[in-house]
């Protein structure tokens, strides 16, 4: 899941980006409401978190941009703003949820779960395909009921590709949804983690197609 988070209060970014990650998310930071649309009109985010008190552009200014340019990218509003008439503007604006600062992390994840979930038609907080169970929850992944230890862009990559077993990705589709457009991935480094993968479940988990990429291979129990 890759999330625009945009915020400029520094000390609030620099705990924002730490949990994010720990809890596997790709992020991407911007700080003004004018990078945050130039932003989304280039790249793919499947959230976005906003400050509404933003330079440059507001951040509700900014929701009205994005829904206006018909783009449906979730997003949930971080705000000081606290008054109910800020709450039912974001919220009329498309806005999928509202939390006021300051706030708890653990709410914020549980929150982005939430949308998460919602977004993708998940209801609850596992994937589970033969003898492959990843729980989204705690980042735990089983694998004929052993738990085995992945690393947390082996987890994201093995996620995107259990959501959709049938579907093909290059390379770059791969690098797209598990690294941010920021973090310059190494030419290899997809390679790298299908094959660290491979040895903690099966050669077979994943499979190579030929000239394009990669899909999700054998999972039976």
């Amino acid at each position: 899941m890759r999330i625009l988070l945009v915020e400029d209060d520094p000390l609030l970014i620099s705990g924002l980006l730490t949990a994010l990650r720990h809890a596997h998310y790709g992020v991407e930071h911007v700080a003004d409401g004018v990078s945050a649309t130039q932003a989304l009109k280039v790249n793919h985010f499947d959230l976005v978190i906003l400050d509404l008190g933003l330079p440059r552009m507001d951040g509700l200014d900014v929701l009205r941009h994005v829904r206006a340019a018909g783009n449906d990218v979730p997003v949930l509003i971080l705000s000081a703003r606290e008054g109910t008439r800020d709450r039912i503007t974001g919220l009329d604006l498309g806005a999928d949820d509202y939390l006021v600062k300051p706030f708890e992390l653990d709410e914020l994840l549980a929150r982005i779960r939430v949308i998460e979930r919602r977004r993708s038609g998940v209801t609850v907080n596992q994937l589970q395909l033969g003898a492959l169970k990843m729980d989204l929850a705690s980042f735990a992944v089983y694998w004929h009921e052993q738990r085995i230890d992945l690393q947390r862009m082996e987890f994201m990559l093995l996620k995107h590709l259990v959501e959709s077993p049938q579907r093909v990705f290059s390379r770059a589709q791969l690098e797209e949804s598990i690294y941010g457009w920021g973090d310059g991935a190494e030419s290899n480094t997809i390679d790298v983690h299908v094959h660290h993968i491979r040895k903690k479940t099966s050669a077979d988990v994943i499979k190579t197609v030929r000239g394009v990429g990669y899909r999700l291979g054998e999972v039976e129990a």
